[in-house]
């Protein structure tokens, strides 16, 4: 029988559990979906919070294993060419369930030839984990738009909710001490695609994020840029 440290054997185990759990939570969100189909309107805000809170910790987990690789220099992007639009078709599909629960229409700008060079499943989940967040805080519109800007390939999420605090738009979102972690999870959202994007660099330039309250559509606008 093989042996294990407690340095390979705790990784072994928190990525299981995580796997496990996230298999878990989408066949929950996939009965929530379901459930909502059946149910009167009167009864569909507790369905929508309900599957959004199950979104959020399915998230929340993922980023847990994310960061706890980059903790322990266990990190690895797998970067290679891709259409922005299949990026943002697939963070756009893990939100479509609870956004059309929650009757959010979402707007698309992005051209079919538009291409960039990332780690497809992190970037794809860093975006969805922006847009359930956005779907959560909007009124009933969410942009998501990709386009090029200064050598880079900027992706964009914009909301017309009440945009972000004061204490969010003036953090450092790579330190993790400018971030509030007590109320709720849109610092440690912002952090982790923050340090997924960091990782992203071709030659002089490296990946970043930025938030502010410029939407089109009056509210929250988050952009990250891709080398």
């Amino acid at each position: 029988m093989a042996e294990f440290n407690n340095d390979t054997l705790f990784p072994v185990i928190l990525a299981s559990t995580v796997h496990d759990i996230k298999n878990s939570l989408g066949t929950l969100l996939g009965l929530i979906q379901q459930l909502a189909l059946k149910q009167s309107s009167d009864q569909l805000d507790e369905i929508r919070q309900l599957g959004f809170e199950a979104n959020r910790i399915n998230h929340s987990l993922m980023q847990l294993l994310v960061m706890y690789k980059i903790g322990h220099q266990k990190f690895d992007l797998q970067v290679e060419e891709y259409a922005a639009i299949d990026v943002i078709n697939e963070a756009r599909a893990q939100q479509d369930s609870l956004l059309q629960m929650s009757n959010v229409h979402v707007r698309v700008e992005c051209s079919e030839d538009l291409l960039c060079y990332c780690d497809y499943q992190y970037i794809s989940n860093a975006l969805g984990t922006i847009l359930n967040n956005a779907q959560r805080y909007t009124q009933q519109s969410v942009i998501i738009s990709a386009n090029k800007s200064d050598g880079y390939i900027k992706f964009c999420i914009e909301d017309d909710g009440q945009g972000y605090p004061v204490n969010l738009l003036n953090a450092d979102l790579g330190n993790p001490v400018d971030l509030n972690w007590v109320n709720g999870n849109t610092g440690l959202g912002l952090y982790f695609v923050a340090a997924i994007a960091s990782f992203h660099k071709d030659r002089e330039k490296t990946g970043f994020v930025k938030i502010d309250n410029q939407s089109r559509i009056g509210g929250a606008r988050f952009c990250l840029y891709l080398p």
